[in-house]
């Protein structure tokens, strides 16, 4: 099967996991013997130009902005997979294509501006029924200006999204997103829930003491949505914990926390590096607020690596944790909680680094997600 991805690049200074997915999905679709082509734009790369700021906005506003199509019919693909377009492809095309069209929802930007449903370390749906809300919040990065655009492309609801609109399938990464969408209104025959997926690197334990030399992890952006500051004024504080990531929080919670003796800040690291570190922790902690589109991939490889993880309740790692039992779920904020956690996940370390490996075989693994990703294909292209 000839496969087009079409990609935004987000740039590579923060963590993406989409980027990350869109690279392993290229890779696990070659290896299957399919033929697969990326058709992208890179963030690094248009944001060089003094006027990106002002040609994103347009095109974010508009839908008219750099058009995909006459590469995609130079490639002539049985489907085409749209995983991100925002903020550098315009949406118009999408229309005008007749072929095939598959697209993955990584997050709720279709029905919420910030992409998280999300204000204030709340849940936050009011952009459902009335988008210019964004913009009396400051819904994206804090700026009524840079939200507008976003309001705007979302006025019409979900169901009138180009990508929503358009798709034959839309992909979402847990039933937790599909019901989101489907409470928006998106009919339930175009949604199909294939979870994200990461390569197997073989699960090797590293030659530590888990019981008597503890130490913990978290990776991803220092933002608010992702919990941090709240994981931080709760975590006991006898017991490590690496930060690996940036954002706009670093400095702030540096400058609160950065002298705590079991507390370290690691920087941003590129993706192979955190995965060859991941298992000589005790485990990984999924502190987010938000409820995530699905489970982060930062988890899916901490299963892969057969590393338990402790999530805040209502994010993707903790509705998947407690549906396979891979480490353990905690109430934000709630630090005797969070300490008891700590120490049961501890104690249980090698039954729940099994079973962490197990849940990924059975549900997280690239053969398994090559399988749904092409049956959803054909579903697609017949019909």
């Amino acid at each position: 099967m000839r496969i087009a991805l079409v990609h935004s690049y987000h740039h590579t200074e923060v963590p993406s996991g989409e980027n990350v997915v869109v690279d392993a999905q290229v890779q696990a679709l070659q290896d299957a013997g399919h033929d697969v082509v990326v058709v992208a734009q890179h963030n690094d790369l248009r944001r060089r130009r003094a006027t990106y700021p002002l040609e994103a906005a347009a095109t974010v506003a508009t839908g008219f902005g750099p058009d995909p199509t006459e590469m995609l019919r130079r490639i002539a693909p049985d489907v085409v997979h749209v995983h991100n377009l925002f903020p550098n492809f315009g949406t118009r095309w999408l229309a005008r294509w007749q072929g095939p069209l598959v697209a993955t929802l990584h997050n709720f930007r279709p029905i919420c501006p910030a992409g998280t449903l999300l204000r204030d370390g709340k849940r936050c749906t009011d952009c459902i029924h009335t988008p210019r809300a964004a913009v009396t919040h400051r819904c994206f990065q804090g700026s009524r200006l840079a939200t507008l655009p976003l309001a705007v492309s979302t006025r019409g609801g979900a169901t009138a999204h180009p990508v929503v609109a358009r798709a034959d399938r839309l992909i979402t990464i847990s039933q937790r997103a599909a019901d989101e969408y489907l409470a928006a209104g998106v009919s339930r025959d175009k949604l199909v829930v294939v979870p994200n997926a990461v390569a197997d690197l073989g699960h090797t334990d590293h030659d530590t003491d888990h019981v008597h030399a503890p130490r913990w992890l978290f990776v991803g952006r220092l933002s608010a949505e992702k919990g941090v500051a709240a994981l931080l004024d709760a975590w006991p504080a006898h017991l490590p914990l690496d930060l690996i990531g940036t954002g706009e929080q670093q400095d702030e919670l540096q400058g609160r926390h950065g002298d705590r003796p079991n507390i370290r800040f690691l920087g941003g690291m590129g993706n192979d590096e955190v995965r060859a570190r991941l298992g000589a922790y005790t485990g990984l902690v999924v502190p987010s607020l938000w409820a995530e589109a699905g489970p982060p991939l930062t988890y899916v490889e901490a299963l892969a690596a057969g590393v338990p993880v402790v999530a805040v309740e209502g994010n993707g790692a903790a509705d998947d944790i407690a549906r396979h039992g891979t480490g353990a779920v905690v109430r934000a904020r709630d630090a005797a909680e969070l300490a008891v956690a700590l120490k049961d996940v501890q104690r249980d370390r090698p039954a729940l680094a099994r079973r962490a490996r197990t849940t990924y075989e059975q549900h997280f693994s690239t053969r398994a997600w090559v399988t749904r990703l092409l049956e959803t294909y054909q579903e697609t292209s017949h019909g």
